[in-house]
């Protein structure tokens, strides 16, 4: 072969090389918002930075819906959220495993449903008896498992946040703190 046909099939070759390396996150960022139909909650967009807070209690009925994201139940002695995680792909990459009567503590954006029920789209949750602690989502509620953002300098940090070198973060980094 010559050297201007090695040039030649090289040009060629080599930006289909990289954007093979991209391919992963491209298909995950393509995840389209959907509204759940017992609910009428957004997911994943129906993440809203006003309305964050931390509730602890026991886990019941962990599932996941077709279409959806892992979902519990929250006990928290007063009243019962239901959680919405991640997707389960990203959920499995995080190794992220509970049962039920495991105590909790979820932070992430509380709302009310179109049913009348309280759900809680998840951003950080810590499994109190081990201290393991999954990020799903950064400060401003974008979820990692739909890689960065352009130009995004990346989260302040929370209990589980990445940037404190626990949680899960893009690429599935973390493993939860052991």
């Amino acid at each position: 072969m010559n050297r201007s046909r090695m040039v030649q099939a090289f040009l060629l070759l080599f930006p289909l090389g990289i954007s093979i390396l991209f391919l992963p996150w491209t298909v995950q960022a393509q995840e389209k918002d959907i509204v759940l139909p017992e609910s009428g909650i957004h997911y994943p967009g129906g993440f809203d930075p006003n309305t964050v807070g931390e509730v602890r209690g026991k886990i019941h009925g962990l599932s996941q819906p077709a279409g959806g994201p892992i979902q519990f139940r929250l006990d928290s002695g007063r009243e019962t959220y239901t959680v919405m995680a991640s997707p389960q792909w990203y959920w499995n990459d995080l190794g992220a495993k509970v049962s039920a009567g495991t105590e909790v503590r979820v932070r992430g954006s509380k709302s009310m449903g179109k049913d009348g029920n309280l759900y809680l789209i998840a951003q950080e949750m810590q499994v109190l008896s081990t201290g393991k602690t999954y990020a799903f989502r950064d400060d401003d509620g974008y979820p990692f498992w739909k890689g960065p953002r352009a130009g995004a300098q990346g989260s302040r940090g929370g209990f589980g946040s990445p940037q404190k070198g626990i949680g899960g973060g893009p690429g599935g980094m973390g493993k939860g703190r052991r």
